[in-house]
């Protein structure tokens, strides 16, 4: 064994500072997590009267009690379009996560619809994308509870295009033999009635789901032709006429109760990969400690080892080439059972830690073994001796290695993700499996200072070659406010509104995020689906 010998200090300043600094930042985005919950919940009242279930209560009654529930990207949209960021946090509108239904492990989406009525925005859109993307990669079975206004018509240009690919993955899912059911709660109007009209099974609650492509107010401008809801596209309607569905119920927790029946007639799990249990150890060292390993200032070092031996299984670590490249740090280690080469960093990629790489990681996509990055780097190496060595060709045999391997790719940014350096550690554009982030997680082209410093040269080259006279106070006004741009757009909160990453999560949470990841990805590598041409039809 090559356990991994803690250096940590748990007693000194800098831990405790290091370990205040983040616990703020960790208590910073769950209270914004916990504005979106209560912002939809504020409405938990109206659905009561009408009888139903508050949108997270639907989700609470479909999950297996006591399962594991990981949600995605729960800060979707945030500063953007309606969201204020403050007292209007809305999550994207829409609730995502993986968990367990009727003891199969699901997709689980549901419109957040005590939330402008559920209805679709441009970031709550793309997080509904993205949960089609990690059901299909990792053959999860789907489960949509649906009670939507759909588009949001301010924003349909940023939506009506995009929009079209939900209903293509729905296809593609289903043709890969990957089951859909959805609930209709309420509202499938418009584009929206194709969730279920493209879904596996659909269930509609009587006398609250409506599903047609133009509602009555629409017809009677479009064709003078008068009738109400229910005659166009209710529950019973839907059931006794059109067959647009499947089963009808009483109410929303029926509906939850038919759904989690019809999982459960699924022969998911048997006919699944039979995989053997591994046995592993827990860390030596405590995963607590991690808020105070890591600084939240990106520009103060640390020895990512740390971070791994509170991570792998027993704290074992087989460093792999650890005298060459040394900044990059590769090995192999287990998680849960589960064999994972890592790839960290302790500072900016050199030529030796980029080729280092490379080969490791094709040594791992050669046994078959998934690829953790574990992202904290201001980049690539720059500057005259770096460029003599290299660095754009070894630098591009990393990125080129990270593109093509066929494992199943985990990343974390725990820290810095500056430069080609996000690209070369698995970044959002090399389609990573899961990608989560640390809530001290800086992203950006580079750092705000390195690029104020830049735009400055320019300026004063191009005033220079003018023969016009620098302003020092004018060029040192531009750099702060560069500075400060910078701040605010490379900021862990920034990037996850954008879906630069499946959200953040509390560093003592890595662990069981990507243990559980990787379990996912381990069944869908092994499992075999019945796949077809074109889908199941609906009749």
């Amino acid at each position: 064994m090559a356990v991994i010998a803690s250096q940590v200090d748990t007693a000194s300043d800098a831990f405790r500072d290091n370990r205040a600094a983040m616990l703020a930042l960790i208590d910073g985005f769950r209270a914004l997590e916990q504005k979106v919950r209560d912002t939809s919940n504020a409405r938990r009242p109206v659905f009561e009267k009408r009888g139903q279930l508050s949108p997270r209560d639907r989700i609470a009654h479909l999950l297996d009690r006591g399962s594991p529930f990981l949600e995605i990207s729960t800060l979707a949209g945030w500063r953007m379009h309606d969201d204020d960021g403050g007292e209007n946090i809305m999550g994207g509108g829409f609730i995502a996560g993986i968990g367990y239904v009727s003891g199969i492990r699901c997709m689980v989406t549901a419109s957040d619809s005590g939330i402008k009525g559920g209805t679709i925005a441009p970031m709550g859109l793309r997080k509904s994308l993205r949960a089609q993307e990690i059901a299909l990669k990792n053959c999860l079975p789907v489960v949509n509870l649906v009670e939507s206004g759909g588009a949001n018509l301010n924003y349909q240009a940023e939506i009506f295009v995009d929009g079209g690919r939900g209903f293509a993955n729905q296809a593609r899912l289903s043709a890969a033999g990957i089951p859909q059911i959805t609930v209709v709660h309420g509202s499938s109007t418009a584009g929206g009635a194709y969730v279920p009209g493209m879904s596996d099974y659909v269930v509609v609650v009587k006398g609250r789901a409506k599903i047609f492509l133009a509602g009555p107010p629409l017809l009677k401008s479009a064709t003078g032709e008068i009738a109400t809801d229910e005659e166009l596209g209710g529950a019973e309607m839907h059931t006794h006429v059109s067959g647009v569905a499947e089963y009808l119920a009483e109410d929303d927790a029926d509906g939850i109760r038919i759904a989690r029946e019809i999982m459960a007639r699924l022969p998911w799990n048997e006919r699944g990969p039979q995989l053997r249990k591994k046995d592993w150890r827990p860390p030596a060292c405590d995963i607590d400690e991690l808020c105070g390993i890591v600084p939240v200032d990106y520009r103060k070092p640390y020895d990512v080892r740390e971070v791994i031996a509170r991570l792998v299984d027993a704290s074992d670590f087989t460093d792999f080439k650890p005298t060459w490249g040394s900044h990059t740090v590769c090995g192999q280690a287990a998680i849960e059972g589960e064999a994972v080469g890592i790839i960290g960093n302790n500072g900016p990629i050199d030529t030796e830690g980029a080729a280092k790489a490379a080969q490791f990681i094709q040594l791992c996509d050669q046994a078959q073994m998934p690829l953790v990055f574990l992202q904290n780097t201001t980049g690539y190496m720059v500057g005259k001796e770096a460029e003599r060595a290299g660095i754009v060709k070894h630098g591009s045999k990393m990125i080129q290695a990270v593109t093509n391997a066929r494992v199943p790719k985990l990343t974390l940014h725990i820290g810095a993700s500056f430069g080609a350096g996000n690209y070369g550690m698995c970044g959002r554009a090399y389609d990573p499996r899961f990608i989560f982030a640390w809530p001290n997680n800086r992203i950006a082209v580079m750092g705000p200072e390195q690029a104020a410093g830049v735009l400055a040269i320019v300026t004063e080259d191009k005033l220079r070659r003018a023969g016009q006279a620098v302003d020092e106070a004018m060029i040192a006004g531009m750099k702060a406010k560069v500075v400060q741009k910078m701040e605010g757009e490379s900021t862990a909160l920034f990037a996850t509104a954008r879906l630069w990453d499946d959200g953040l999560i509390d560093p003592r949470d890595s662990r069981r995020v990507l243990a559980l990841c990787l379990a996912v990805c381990r069944e869908a590598d092994a499992r075999e689906t019945k796949t077809n041409a074109f889908g199941i039809a609906r009749m």
